[in-house]
């Protein structure tokens, strides 16, 4: 009971922390509020369509702003105050949410002005992703940096469990427009969280001054340091072509299975209770490398590969749990990295290319998995993701091997980067 005790303690320590404790139950709430609303939108596209492209699209038209402008974004987290900035965008997302509230309760809704408000909801996570994952950093002391970020991953991914059990019971009972009026609902909690942080108690760094060239200052920085790259390449490929589940689950379920939203609901929340314990393991562990993030995109791999291959949604069930443990491994995995590895005058900006590269990939992916599962079923996208996951892995294995061998490294050499001017605050 006392090693229990001393187990839970030390995987929730960053919770002691006041900050961070009001962060994490604010978005909590929020964030599964934005899952309910994802899965809104999936089946309010596939009513107005019934066409595997056409959700593929509406997913693209909600990351192509990270894509877009996610770069900037981080360039933007450096710049200002992170906390401040948050409590913007945030209301920004609460606007949108009442768009689509009042857009589905009016019986409006055309897949034009899904694309349009999706296209919104993303240019708004371009400029939040960033800003809120750098403020995680500055909520707790550095030595909690690992946990707070592997909790912020827990906190993450727990809200989908949440929020996709919660809208499946709503889509067939009451209907999506029910999901979309919650989720507006949620956004007071994450609000009224950051109005009472303590500003007195936040760890921030002096911030970055405006200047010229400091975008392409942020691509040279990654890309120069190997640490920081590799996981970057990799998230990108299981990115474009891997984490598709948006657009391949709802197939699975609807077509393979012969299912409806109850089902993919419960496809997504299996594969978010795997995701939580992943995210919780990773909490507890002091450090990841980038050989950790490479094993563990083997392992999605394998995971993948019987997912694709179950015979019923039961085998389906057991299956997924693995992909949601692996997944979030890779995605709280990178984030601990680019926190820890990355200078700190430069930390928004390479945390905003793990976006780019991990959602902002999706507007590319997300057609290609929708066409190869309309057009060859559900099972061969999931396939595609496996194989991708698989050869990412090898390729991230085999660099780390030649790296520690002592071969050169074979990022193409770049002129020194300059000393950023640091606005004292």
């Amino acid at each position: 009971m006392t090693r229990l005790r001393i187990a839970t303690g030390e995987t929730f320590r960053s919770l002691r922390t006041r900050n961070f404790r009001l962060f994490f139950v604010g978005q909590l709430v929020s964030q599964a509020g934005t899952w309910m609303q994802s899965v809104a939108i999936i089946f309010v596209v596939l009513r107005l369509s019934d066409d595997g492209v056409a959700l593929g699209v509406a997913t693209a038209a909600q990351f192509l702003p990270v894509l877009v402008l996610g770069a900037w974004a981080g360039v933007v987290a450096d710049r200002v105050d992170c906390h401040r900035f948050l409590l913007v965008t945030q209301s920004a997302f609460a606007v949108v949410a009442v768009a689509f509230t009042v857009l589905t309760f009016a019986d409006a809704e055309t897949l034009p002005l899904i694309y349009l408000l999706s296209g919104l909801f993303g240019m708004v996570t371009a400029l939040d992703n960033p800003s809120r994952r750098a403020l995680v950093v500055e909520l707790v002391a550095e030595t909690d940096v690992p946990n707070a970020v592997g909790l912020n991953s827990a906190l993450m991914t727990g809200s989908r469990v949440i929020g996709p059990a919660a809208a499946g019971l709503l889509i067939t009972t009451a209907g999506p427009e029910w999901c979309f009026l919650v989720n507006a609902v949620t956004y007071a909690a994450v609000l009224i969280a950051l109005a009472r942080i303590d500003r007195s108690e936040l760890r921030s760094p002096p911030r970055v001054a405006r200047e010229k060239g400091q975008l392409r200052d942020g691509f040279r920085y990654v890309w120069a340091t190997p640490e920081l790259r590799l996981p970057l390449v990799l998230l990108a490929v299981i990115g474009t072509l891997s984490f598709e589940f948006q657009v391949t689950l709802p197939l699975l379920a609807e077509r393979s299975f012969g299912g409806d939203a109850g089902t993919f609901s419960m496809l997504y929340s299996a594969m978010s209770v795997g995701a939580v314990i992943g995210a919780l393991t990773v909490a507890r562990r002091t450090d990841v490398g980038t050989r950790f993030l490479a094993v563990s995109a083997m392992w999605m791999a394998g995971a993948m590969g019987m997912l694709a291959i179950a015979p019923n949604e039961w085998f389906a069930l057991a299956a997924i749990v693995p992909v949601g443990l692996t997944s979030i491994f890779l995605i709280s995995g990178s984030n601990t990295v680019i926190q820890l590895r990355a200078d700190p005058s430069m930390r928004g900006r390479a945390l905003a290319l793990t976006a780019v590269v991990f959602l902002g990939s999706t507007p590319i992916g997300g057609p290609i998995a929708g066409a190869v599962s309309e057009y060859l079923g559900p099972r061969a996208g999931i396939a595609m993701g496996a194989a991708a996951s698989a050869l990412a892995a090898l390729w991230t294995i085999s660099s780390l091997r030649r790296l520690e061998a002592g071969e050169p490294d074979p990022a193409p050499r770049i002129a020194p980067l300059r000393a950023p001017a640091i606005v004292r605050s």
